[in-house]
């Protein structure tokens, strides 16, 4: 926490921020799901676990209302336990696809563990105590139990399609739309199964569960986004989730992008990734406009407006080819307790998309393109959101990627005239 303290020592808002994330007092719904913790041993070591493979994702669900928490933090368990087993390079790969390929049936079997996992597998711990979470599974109301399976059973047999060579090039995924398949299986199933269960707990509209293609979009936002951030650690484990359709206009090997010779090529294929990702905004925002729960909103928000945060950190950024970058833990609470309406995510969103363009360079080869993804999210904004619901620093920082907009239409025209 010292650290997050320094970094933020010139930002007077972000260590407002931090002083009162550390320090306010719990939320009404976390202490009482403390209090529930004492009396339920087993649900408490789910929540051990739950904390164990992801603190920052353990604290939104923990804050979301009685009807909900439990049923999130058992399929968050059940999916992680399912992408370990995906992940684990040790395993043998029949093995691995006949896991991967039953594990919606493997939530059912009371006393199941999997003692299997590299010993340097991150959430070994998890699946050696997987007895713990189906005991749990099987407790909660059928209708969640059904969503939790259907989206293993669609997820692992993804996963398996994936590990067997479909929609890839040995190691690869060789096009965007295998790329958009891959993060369905993986990230687009996980929005369905959070909107069915939203619906199903009643505390929100079925209208949100039926509109698919919006809740898998909310899950491609982020993990686009990741894929995008990841790239070295991705490379030194010798895994490659960019699409070749993109990266190979600018190398002819994917691990050409850190060699300083490559420079110029690199930064144009990271700024074409993040403009594929930047398309995707439009149907965030629309996702979150309909919610209605205030548990429900936040649970949401705070990921993509983390998402879009760290977009425009990685954008034209060059770092990214080095090392694994991530926003300030100061800039990362600041937006945590901000999102909590939509008038705020959008301010949010807009600034952060201001960014980007600021720093979209006019000699870049997708320039044109990300200016016109631009001003499509502002004429989503201006649209949907009354501007005097809306924060902005100025008026000018929220018109000038229309006019970026408007300029880019324009010289692209006159191109293509004369060719």
């Amino acid at each position: 926490m010292l650290n997050a303290f320094a970094q933020s020592i010139t930002r007077p808002s972000e260590l407002k921020a931090l002083f009162s994330y550390k320090f306010s007092p719990k939320s009404e719904n976390i202490r009482r799901h403390r209090q529930n913790l004492t009396k339920d041993e087993n649900k408490k070591e789910c929540y051990h676990y739950l904390n164990l493979t992801s603190r920052s994702f353990a604290a939104v669900i923990q804050e979301l209302d009685d009807e909900l928490r439990d049923a999130i933090c058992l399929f968050y368990l059940v999916l992680r336990g399912l992408d370990t087993v995906e992940d684990d390079m040790t395993l043998d790969l029949d093995r691995k696809v006949e896991l991967l390929r039953s594990f919606d049936k493997v939530i059912y079997e009371r006393g199941w563990t999997f003692n299997e996992s590299g010993p340097n597998e991150k959430d070994r711990d998890l699946l050696v105590h997987f007895d713990v979470v189906i005991e749990e599974f099987l407790k909660l109301n059928p209708k969640f139990q059904q969503v939790i399976a259907d989206i293993t059973k669609r997820m692992g047999n993804g996963m398996a399609d994936y590990a067997t060579g479909e929609h890839r090039e040995n190691t690869s995924v060789a096009t965007i739309a295998d790329f958009d398949l891959y993060c369905h299986y993986v990230a687009g199933l996980v929005g369905h199964g959070l909107s069915d269960l939203f619906s199903a707990s009643n505390l929100e509209s079925p209208k949100v569960a039926q509109n698919t293609v919006l809740s898998n979009n909310m899950g491609l936002f982020l993990q686009k986004t990741n894929i995008i951030r990841d790239y070295r650690e991705d490379l030194e484990e010798g895994r490659q989730f960019w699409p070749r359709e993109i990266w190979g206009d600018y190398a002819s090997d994917f691990g050409d992008f850190i060699k300083p010779e490559h420079h110029d090529q690199a930064r144009a294929c990271l700024n074409a990734m993040v403009l594929n990702v930047l398309d995707l905004v439009p149907d965030v925002l629309t996702y979150m406009q309909q919610l209605h729960n205030q548990s429900v909103f936040n649970f949401c928000a705070i990921p993509q407006v983390m998402a879009i945060a760290t977009l425009a950190l990685v954008f034209n950024n060059m770092d990214i080819y080095q090392r694994n970058i991530k926003i300030r833990k100061g800039e990362a609470v600041e937006l945590i307790l901000a999102s909590t309406s939509m008038e705020n995510v959008v301010s949010i969103f807009r600034h952060y998309v201001h960014e980007i363009s600021k720093k979209n360079d006019a000699r870049d080869p997708n320039f044109l393109n990300v200016s016109m993804a631009i001003g499509k999210i502002e004429q989503w904004i201006t649209t949907n959101i009354p501007s005097s619901q809306v924060t902005t620093q100025s008026q000018s920082s929220y018109l000038f990627p229309i006019l970026i907009c408007i300029i880019a239409v324009i010289g692209l025209t006159i191109y293509q005239n004369l060719q």
